[in-house]
């Protein structure tokens, strides 16, 4: 799963691919923002990333990530 992460006052935004599923990371952020602490998400290599809820401009979540195989054209 591929989240962007808008920071406040930051020139560029955080990107990382997450093991979770999108209903776990918009409950982690929502979790974040009404309580005012810090939202903790995981990365697929187990690293942990961590903003200040008050900090955050954005959210972003994508769809899970696909392996490309092959030489395919679309």
């Amino acid at each position: 799963m591929e989240v962007k992460i808008g920071v406040q006052n930051a020139a560029r935004e955080i990107i990382l691919e997450s093991a979770q599923t999108a209903d776990e990371v918009e409950s982690a952020v929502a979790a974040a923002v009404d309580g005012g602490k810090l939202l903790k998400l995981t990365d697929e290599h187990g690293r942990k990333i961590l903003v200040p809820a008050d900090r955050l401009a954005y959210v972003e979540i994508g769809e899970p990530t696909r392996a490309k195989v092959g030489f395919g054209t679309l």
